[in-house]
């Protein structure tokens, strides 16, 4: 095979889907291909010899070829296979969104290694910190910068002036947030809080280390998620399906908690 024809990559495998009966097509985030679909051939016969390195969230070296269509996966070796988010539902839950978000916000082949170096510490994250909430809405937040889709924090999204530290209102659709002055009585406008505000600066102009400090309350964590999920939503132009499987399995989990609690009681 011509050595122009083959070349080597990092990846993180987001998704994949059957071909014919023994072969997948494997949905690739990449450092300097950006997002890459791509074959791997036999993988689900029995003895393949891939088909553990290339599973969904994995940490993947891997050597292809160019093919007319899609390029072909000839190796691969898992170099991060994240166990511990494997193991654990709540977190796998969060993994899949990371994974759905981006390969649903990212089109054709572009470099961008900031995103994919994003994407490997917000898995790693996932499997190791404490805090898995936190990683999720720094990875949101940074996201939506990488690729565009800056929101507004700082100023009035509508009127250009300095948010000033009082309640104001986050509007989706406007792409941040709103001053009470720009917001008519009959427009959409979502209750900001000041601490709000001052955590949504935070994720996105501080460190991973700067969030993982921060300990809201849970009123404050509800409102957070409400406001940055919205601006994925709306970007995205749909609502994530691995948003709804990881809702289901936050309602299962607290429903575990709360029924011993019930029959206690009784």
């Amino acid at each position: 095979m011509p050595a122009d024809r083959v070349y080597r990559t990092e990846a993180i495998v987001l998704r994949q889907r059957r071909l014919g009966d023994a072969d997948k097509i494997l949905v690739l985030f990449t450092p300097g291909r950006g997002r890459v679909e791509a074959v791997v051939k036999g993988v689900r016969r029995t003895r393949s010899r891939m088909a553990g390195h290339v599973e969904p969230l994995t940490r993947v070296n891997l050597l292809l070829a160019k093919g007319r269509n899609l390029d072909i996966v000839t190796q691969a070796q898992a170099t991060e296979t994240y166990p511990a988010m494997r193991a654990d539902l709540d977190r796998l839950s969060r993994g899949l969104y990371v994974a759905e978000v981006l390969d649903r916000l990212t089109g054709e082949p572009e470099e961008n290694p900031p995103l994919f170096r994003l994407l490997a510490e917000t898995l790693l994250r996932l499997d190791r910190t404490p805090e898995p909430d936190a990683a999720l809405r720094y990875f949101e937040m940074q996201a939506l910068d990488l690729l565009g889709y800056r929101p507004q924090v700082d100023a009035c999204a509508s009127c250009g002036r300095q948010l000033e530290p009082v309640l104001n209102y986050f509007n989706c659709l406007a792409g941040g947030a709103i001053c009470t002055k720009c917001l008519p009585v009959d427009a959409y406008g979502d209750r900001l809080t000041v601490n709000a505000l001052k955590y949504l600066r935070v994720l996105q102009r501080g460190t991973f280390g700067d969030v993982e400090r921060v300990r809201l309350p849970d009123p404050l964590a509800v409102e957070i998620e409400r406001h940055v999920r919205g601006l994925v939503r709306t970007v995205m132009e749909r609502e994530p399906r691995s948003a709804q499987f990881l809702d289901a399995v936050r309602r299962t989990q607290l429903a575990a908690v709360a029924e011993p609690a019930a029959t206690w009681g009784e």
